[in-house]
């Protein structure tokens, strides 16, 4: 895999997005679940409790309902977060991983977390 030749400066800057980006995700993660230590990004939707009634227990699996599929979104965006960091570290940020050339600029400001330059991530949206 090639390495990065994106500057100090730049680098610093993304670094910079995708700590702010963690850290807005893992405060919006704890609202509405807790960490499971037995996974690096996983939590686990905290199951709500409102009482014992009929209603009160359709509201809860509703909410818990609900939680789930935002929980998993992100934690997809996590882990995301968590690869770009790792590419960053071992000098391969920015780098495509199909073409295995240089990602945008512009593209990886937009969304730091990317590993596909825009023409390899149109080609597999459109093969989906």
């Amino acid at each position: 895999m090639p390495k990065s030749t994106f500057s100090k400066e730049f680098l610093n800057k993304i670094k910079a997005a995708l700590t702010e980006e963690k850290t807005r995700v893992e405060n919006d993660l704890s609202k509405f679940s807790k960490r499971n230590n037995k996974t690096e990004d996983g939590y686990d939707s905290n199951y709500p409790e409102y009482g014992d009634k009929e209603d009160e227990n359709a509201a809860e699996i509703a909410e818990y309902a609900a939680e789930v599929p935002l929980e998993e979104s992100l934690e997809k965006t996590l882990r995301d977060n968590t690869q770009a960091f790792k590419r960053l570290e071992d000098g391969t940020y920015g780098i495509c991983k199909y073409c295995k050339k240089p990602i945008d600029e512009k593209r990886l400001l937009a969304r730091p977390t990317s590993n596909a330059c825009i023409t390899c991530k149109k080609a597999i949206t459109q093969e989906v």
